[in-house]
């Protein structure tokens, strides 16, 4: 595994091990009050701490995704990337209008962020060919932006395939101060 390739799983594994993981661990401390507390649990209060955690991992599991797409009656790609998120497990409401540059304007999508279509998933704005995995990994982390972009719309992104061909491309965060940020690098292949 190569430098790069051993970068781009850190990138993408990792965070959901974690935060899985960090739910977990809260958890069991706070429902076993390991912090402060002698009194030792009988079976009853175990098996309760255990449905307790199994329940926080299936609500995890198990958030919607509703994502509203809209994109232009002309464009043949957003096609493929709606059909990329539903195979994920979003559920999809689809606006194919005449006018997209007004719904980029509506949810302050930088014109230099821009792709052919603009979806709202819980609240952040995914704006052009954004992979479902970074889309979850925003759900789950909740940052403090506007939402994610995947400018233009880069061969080989979720709808833009053509055979094996990938460009590499970078999906960027954006707010409404027009801070960017790299939210995760795709290499070529």
């Amino acid at each position: 595994m190569s430098y790069k390739q051993f970068i781009h799983w850190w990138q993408k594994y990792l965070p959901p091990i974690l935060l899985r993981a960090v739910v977990i661990i809260s958890l069991t401390v706070g429902v076993l009050g390991i912090l402060g507390s002698t009194a030792s649990m009988s079976n009853a209060q175990l098996l309760s701490t255990t449905k307790c955690i199994q329940d926080k991992q299936t609500q995890l599991k198990s958030t919607t995704l509703n994502a509203t797409v809209y994109h232009s009656p002309d464009c043949n790609c957003c096609g493929g990337w709606i059909d990329h998120l539903k195979a994920q497990g979003f559920q999809i409401t689809d606006f194919s209008t005449p006018d997209i540059e007004t719904v980029k304007q509506k949810y302050n999508v930088p014109d230099n962020l821009s792709s052919c279509h603009t979806a709202i998933v819980n609240g952040y704005v995914i704006e052009g060919h954004v992979p479902a995995d970074d889309i979850k990994r925003l759900l789950q982390e909740k940052p403090n932006v506007t939402g994610l972009s995947v400018p233009q719309m880069p061969v080989g992104t979720p709808g833009m395939e053509m055979g094996d061909r990938k460009d590499p491309f970078s999906v960027l965060s954006f707010d409404r101060k027009d801070s960017v940020a790299v939210f995760n690098e795709y290499p070529s292949s």
